[in-house]
């Protein structure tokens, strides 16, 4: 059986890291991993550099690529203020573009079999009102205004004009491994849990009344994204994804503090973003006592993470907010069974920045 060529567009990204490695550690696929950042190095990964905002650029770049059978569209646009963003209507365009400038050249060159594309609970209206519990895939569209409806169509005409098969994965809050991507919330817990223990503090709550929501292993979701593009049952069908469990932030709290070494503190009620500024010399002085590997600019490291980490925690929140959850039944029904303990992935990503020495060691 010859090898199966995927491109993995946005692979800077937590999404799409996280599908160049799953598909690369695979002999049967050959991977291409594209994004605007310069890509890290993945075994088993070509990496290509291109800008999906310029039409033209990624014309020429996309347009050499042959035999790309398979593509993973996980590149997003968000803007300096990521909630309000959601709903700003120069947002939705751009993520539109970026998705036709991708399909464009593409299609024109390679013999593109399957496409996944990434949506998530704000097409339950979850970022607008309260959603039904749980967010089902059969459900109709929310009417509202969403970049989602807008790549969804878009697909939908060129799958029909083309032939190929589409998968429209929803997963809930991602974390896993990124530099610099602005919805991961690990790299910000890392760097607050360290400017606090800088100080000698134990790890406050910084939130109000958090969320009741689930999570996705980053790994996970590549095992579902690696899974709908050999499953048959996966052709032309949308699946919510999530670990399996449900949590708040509030809840798992101590298992995070323990795993970066620290006690549990009192209920501190912060705007963590605001507090950016004063965390930026207390991580460049921890980052040179531990020589890591992290960016020492807080920005190259974390982005906009912090405002997506106020959200999670529900800071400001003076009433429990509506919980976001969705149904995995039909993903499960389909043949997808995998699964993990939210707390158990926690203490994996934590464990796992420190061994890569994005985050200092545990005890210190």
């Amino acid at each position: 059986m010859r090898p199966r060529k995927v491109l993995v567009v946005g692979v800077t990204g937590l999404v799409g890291f996280a599908a160049a490695k799953r598909f690369g550690s695979d002999p049967m696929w050959d991977v291409i991993g594209a994004a605007r950042r310069t890509p890290r190095s993945l075994p088993g990964v070509e990496s290509i550099q291109v800008d999906l905002q310029d039409r033209d650029g990624a014309a020429a770049v996309l347009g050499r690529l042959e035999g790309v059978t398979h593509l993973v569209y996980a590149a997003l646009f968000e803007k300096p203020e990521v909630a309000a963003g959601w709903r700003a209507r120069d947002q939705m365009d751009i993520n539109l573009a970026m998705l036709a400038n991708t399909l464009d050249p593409l299609l024109a060159t390679s013999p593109v079999e399957h496409v996944t594309l990434l949506q998530g609970t704000k097409a339950y209206g979850a970022h607008v009102q309260a959603m039904a519990v749980p967010g089902r895939e059969r459900e109709p569209r929310h009417p509202h205004e969403n970049f989602y409806w807008l790549q969804e169509d878009e697909l939908a005409r060129r799958r029909d004009a083309h032939g190929f098969a589409t998968t429209i994965l929803r997963p809930v809050v991602i974390f896993g491994e990124s530099l610099g991507a602005p919805l991961n919330p690990i790299p910000p817990l890392g760097v607050y849990a360290a400017a606090l223990k800088a100080a000698g503090e134990p790890l406050h709550f910084p939130g109000g009344h958090a969320f009741i929501t689930e999570a996705i292993d980053a790994d996970l979701l590549a095992d579902v994204m690696h899974w709908a593009a050999e499953s048959s049952a996966a052709a032309d069908q949308t699946f919510n994804v999530a670990n399996g469990d449900v949590f708040t932030l509030r809840n798992v709290w101590p298992v995070i503090a323990d795993a970066f070494g620290m006690e549990v503190g009192e209920d501190r009620p912060v705007r963590l973003t605001e507090e950016v500024p004063s965390f930026g010399p207390r991580w460049a002085s921890v980052h040179d006592r531990f020589q890591l590997t992290a960016p020492r600019e807080l920005g190259a490291f974390v982005d906009r993470s912090f405002e997506y980490l106020d959200m999670l925690s529900g800071y400001g929140a003076v009433h429990p907010p509506p919980p976001a959850l969705v149904s995995t039944i039909k993903l499960r029904k389909a043949g997808f069974d995998g699964c993990i303990d939210t707390e158990d992935m926690l203490v994996k990503w934590i464990r796992h920045h420190q061994a890569m020495r994005y985050f200092p060691p545990r005890h210190w």
